[in-house]
């Protein structure tokens, strides 16, 4: 009340007159006691006309004083610098200018080549207090593209829409083929867009008419552009090394899944057809059509196939899907043998794999009409349709066993012997992949093991019997934490592919490990080199020296350190220039985390290079960086 009475001790009568006949006029609508306006003009010793006129400003103040829920309005952003603006768009029209082909415009999108966004980045680092959306407006960039470029890592290529302009009417210098040979050749020396936009620009503004392959060959023989190879298959060196073994029929089973869709009144469903082989005869036993490829369909599909032939195998052999290695499938099949089979082998199980092959060959397309429940029909016609053509196959005569069908071959009764050495044999196998997973369990490191169990049960990854795990476990630390992560960053990105599993992991890991091992490998041929002086490096060595004696800036030599190391093919050269730069970012001392930074944004905007090549630059420059210990 003290403060109160100090801050309205010089109010005037007149104003505190008003504020009492506003406060008496409010209280009325509801039934509040107020003084008459006799006393309140009594009181105050204020005049009645200069009172109310007091009261009606005051009450044109009151709506002023309230605003809808929320945070209040964002003062409007100060004007952009017009000096620093006029100065971004004469630099991005200069650039644009000096190299055609940076920006390709398009009807419904743009394209930028790497020089132009890596001009952009460093104009921004040149302009930082100018308003973001201003230096968009001033480099005709769309806001989002913009940030984009600048998000570490950055996102991949942009394109936005632009109104395309009208080509530029040029003929090719000189007249026929060697006159279209030059055109190419002087044309590309300055351009900065891609190969396809760089064709359209031959073709529609210098009336080139040379196709992509054309061209594309003219420049390879000149050496200066080489197209990129696909890299051919390896082969999978740990898989079996023997041929399938088969003993009699009815003692090796193959299982397996393949999905199966019916069309029924123009609605699509999907299902999965399981399907249990007999390995001897080919004989297809046991059939299974349900939702999904899970354990229940592979217990459906053994119980059929003993309906079917009287008896169990002596053992099954399954794909490494974690659904068919369950308590559930090991409870139905009791005394058989469960068997992995080996990983991307699909000669592993090539009768199932074979049965799958001409199903789909003979069976036409499943689209039915029927007015009855559309999902219970369409799973009884896939029943029915597989049933009929795989027992069908089963009375077939075989000409590569002299003309008995699989249901002869799988009526041939085996010896007690046969049966005991098969068992046997089985058995032996089994008890050979138990031993070798115990093995490798005992020589799993602790941390290793506490790190995988950590990460399969935060990412959700089944591995009952710790299959995966153990062959993670095989590869460095620093390629288990780097597929970890990898394989986080897809996972929160939204970007994994649908069903994925713990295999997923162990192919991240597994690639990741393949690239240290080539890194290793060209860093001790680097070292080897550079002992023996070769001329190769000697000149690389030169260019080096000279670049560090005439940048004195290092976020400069950064860049182009990163730069050159992105426009060379993998190899020595990259990986020399990949390591300049990360000598000088660490003799930076007190800006080796924005020179990092900076480079990883321009390793991540530079789209010229590939997906695979951009993270190993990435992976190189931070685990030497940024070291675990």
């Amino acid at each position: 009340m003290t403060g109160i009475a100090a801050a309205t001790a010089d109010v005037s009568p007149s104003v505190t007159a008003a504020v009492l006949l506003l406060a008496r006029a409010l209280s009325k609508p509801f039934g509040l006691p107020g003084p008459p306006v006799a006393q309140i003009l009594e009181k105050t010793q204020a005049g009645r006309s200069r009172a109310y006129e007091l009261m009606g400003q005051l009450t044109d103040l009151l709506s002023s004083l309230q605003r809808p829920p929320g945070r209040p309005t964002a003062p409007p952003a100060a004007p952009a610098s017009t000096g620093a603006t006029d100065a971004v768009i004469r630099a991005a029209l200069a650039y644009v200018m000096a190299h055609p082909g940076c920006v390709h415009a398009g009807r419904t999108r743009a394209s930028y080549d790497d020089g132009f966004r890596h001009f952009v980045l460093d104009l921004r680092e040149q302009y930082p207090a100018l308003d973001l959306e201003a230096f968009a407006e001033a480099t005709n960039l769309p806001l989002g593209t913009l940030k984009d470029w600048l998000r570490t890592p950055a996102a991949a290529p942009v394109s936005e829409s632009a109104d395309d302009e009208e080509p530029r009417r040029c003929e090719p210098k000189g007249h026929g083929v060697s006159a279209y040979i030059e055109t190419v050749l002087d044309v590309w020396a300055t351009w900065q867009g891609s190969f396809i936009d760089f064709c359209d620009h031959l073709q529609q503004h210098w009336r080139v008419p040379l196709g992509r392959t054309a061209i594309a060959t003219i420049l390879e023989a000149h050496g200066v552009r080489l197209a990129r190879r696909r890299p051919g298959r390896s082969p999978d060196e740990a898989a079996l090394k023997d041929a399938f073994e088969t003993f009699f029929p009815g003692a090796q089973w193959e299982g397996d899944g393949t999905p199966l869709a019916v069309v029924l009144n123009d609605q699509r469903f999907g299902f999965n057809l399981e399907l249990m082989v007999d390995s001897a005869s080919g004989a297809f036993v046991g059939i299974s059509v349900r939702d999904t490829e899970d354990g229940a369909a592979v217990v459906e599909a053994f119980d059929d196939g003993v309906a079917t032939t009287g008896d169990p195998p002596l053992a099954v052999v399954l794909d490494n899907r974690n659904s068919n290695h369950t308590d559930q499938v090991d409870t139905a099949l009791g005394d058989t043998i469960r068997i992995r089979a080996t990983p991307g082998r699909g000669q592993n199980k090539p009768h199932v794999e074979g049965g799958f092959g001409l199903f789909f060959q003979t069976v036409p397309a499943l689209i039915v009409s029927l007015s009855q429940g559309p999902r219970e029909a369409a799973r009884s016609i896939v029943q029915l349709v597989a049933q009929t053509f795989f027992r069908t196959m089963n009375h077939r005569p075989r000409r590569d066993r002299a003309g008995r069908s699989r249901v002869n071959l799988y009526g041939e009764q085996p010896t007690p012997e046969q049966i005991e050495q098969a068992r046997a044999r089985l058995e032996e196998r089994m008890r050979k992949q138990e031993r070798a997973r115990q093995t490798r369990l005992a020589r799993m490191r602790p941390e290793v093991r506490r790190l995988l169990d950590d990460a399969f049960a935060r990412l959700g990854l089944d591995d009952p019997e710790q299959h995966v795990r153990l062959a993670i476990a095989r590869y460095p630390l620093d390629d288990i934490i780097a597929g970890i992560a990898v394989f986080d960053g897809k996972l929160n990105a939204g970007s994994l592919p649908g069903d994925v599993d713990g295999r997923y992991l162990l192919g991240i890991v597994r690639n990741l490990a393949r690239q240290r091992e080539g890194q290793l490998m060209s860093e001790a041929l680097l070292r080897l080199r550079l002992e023996m002086q070769d001329c190769c490096l000697a000149n690389l060595q030169h260019t080096r020296d000279l670049l560090l004696r005439t940048h004195t800036d290092p976020g400069s030599l950064t860049t182009d350190f990163v730069d050159r190391a992105l426009g060379t093919a993998p190899g020595i050269d990259q990986l020399f220039w990949l390591t300049a730069a990360v000598d000088v970012i660490q003799d930076a001392n007190g800006q080796r985390d924005t020179l990092l930074r900076r480079a990883l944004r321009r390793i991540n905007a530079t789209f010229s290079a590939d997906y695979q090549q951009r993270q190993v630059a990435v992976r190189f420059l931070v685990e030497r960086l940024v070291p675990l210990n």
